[in-house]
C-alpha cells in the first residue's frame, strides 16, 4: 500500500457519457470516483465514490450506485479489473447512490448488507428520492426499483471473505440516520460513505444531524485509518478528511452558536462566516442551506 495514485485516467463507460475514475489502493482494492456535481442522466446518480474489494471468493462492493443503470456502470468498471463476481454489496447510508442500485446486484445473485437504521431511512425516503431521480435522470432511471438489504445489523457486522476481514460499523446519525463505515483493520483502510466528503462541501439536510455527525467522525478517527475512501471525492487521508469535513462541521456549529447567542434568526444564519471553506466545490449551492439546517438543529438544543 505504498500509494493510492491513479492507475489510469478517465475511462468512458458504455452506459453513460460520464466515466467513473478508478483509483488503485492495493492490488485488490479500488475506489471508483464519480462526479461531484448534481445527479443527472449523464452520471446516472453515480455522483459519489464507491469501493471495490476483490478476493478469491468474490467481490465486496461498497455502495451499489444510484440507479439500475448506475449499478450496471459500476459492474462494467469492476469487470475491467477482475472476473470475480460481486458477492456482497454494502449500503453505507440512506442517500440514493448508497442503495437504489441494489436491485441490479440482487438480480446477479449478490447479498445486500445495511444497518437497520439505513433500511428504515430507505423506506421512509424512497418515494421522495425516486421522484427527484425521475426529474434528474428521466429515461435513464428505467429499471430502478427499491430493493432492501438481505442482512441488517444495529451497530456492527463482520464479514470474512477470501482471507479479508471487513467490519461494517454504525456509530450513529451523520449525513443520514443509518450511515456506516466499512473498516478493513488489517489494511487500515476505511470506506467512509457520506461520513466524509473531500474536495466538495458536504450537505447538511433534514435527514442529517451535524452534532451527531461530529461524534461519528471522532469515532471513525479513533480507528486511525491510513487510507480513507470518502463518500465524495478522491481517496484521501485522515488529515485531509479532518480539515474538509470535521472542521467544516465544528466551524459551522461554532458560528451558528455565536449567531444564536447574539439573538440572530434563521434568515440571518445564512450570513455566518464560512469563507475558509469557499474553495470546496458546491460551496455556493450548499453553504447557506447548511447554515439554515444547523440553525434549526441548534435553536432547540
Amino acid at each position: 500500500m505504498k500509494s493510492f495514485l491513479l492507475f489510469c485516467g478517465l475511462l468512458l463507460s458504455a452506459t453513460t457519457g460520464y466515466a467513473l475514475e478508478p483509483q488503485k489502493i492495493t492490488d485488490n482494492i479500488y475506489a471508483l470516483v464519480g462526479p461531484k456535481e448534481q445527479r443527472s442522466a449523464n452520471n446516472l446518480a453515480n455522483n459519489a465514490t464507491f469501493g471495490v474489494i476483490i478476493t478469491d471468493e468474490g467481490v465486496v462492493l461498497v455502495d451499489p450506485g444510484g440507479s439500475w443503470n448506475g449499478a450496471r456502470q459500476i459492474d462494467e468498471e469492476i469487470q475491467k479489473v477482475t472476473k470475480q463476481p460481486v458477492k456482497y454489496v454494502i449500503n453505507s447510508g440512506g442517500q440514493d447512490h448508497r442503495w437504489l442500485g441494489n436491485g441490479y446486484w440482487k438480480s446477479k445473485g449478490a447479498k445486500i448488507i445495511a444497518s437497520s437504521a439505513a433500511v428504515e431511512d430507505h423506506k421512509n425516503r424512497e418515494n421522495d428520492q425516486l421522484i427527484a431521480l425521475e426529474r434528474f435522470l428521466g429515461e435513464s432511471l428505467k429499471g430502478t426499483t427499491p430493493s432492501y438489504a438481505d442482512q441488517t445489523f444495529d451497530s456492527e457486522f463482520e464479514l470474512k471473505i477470501g482471507g479479508e476481514i471487513i467490519k461494517v460499523l454504525h456509530f450513529g446519525q451523520a449525513h443520514t440516520p443509518g450511515d456506516s463505515l466499512v473498516f478493513m483493520p488489517e489494511k487500515e483502510i476505511i470506506f467512509s460513505g457520506d461520513i466524509i466528503y473531500v474536495e466538495r462541501i458536504l450537505g447538511v439536510g433534514s435527514q442529517s444531524n451535524a452534532k451527531s455527525w461530529i461524534s461519528v467522525f471522532e469515532q471513525l478517527a479513533a480507528l486511525k485509518p491510513k487510507v480513507i475512501v470518502p463518500g465524495h471525492g478522491h481517496v484521501t487521508t485522515l488529515e485531509a478528511a479532518t480539515q474538509q469535513t470535521y472542521n467544516y462541521l465544528t466551524n459551522l456549529r461554532e458560528k451558528i452558536g455565536e449567531h444564536l447567542e447574539n439573538g440572530g434568526d434563521m434568515i440571518g444564519s445564512v450570513n455566518v462566516d464560512q469563507s475558509q471553506f469557499s474553495h470546496l466545490e458546491q460551496f455556493e449551492a450548499l453553504a447557506k442551506r447548511n447554515a439554515q439546517q444547523v440553525f434549526s438543529e441548534m435553536e432547540w438544543e
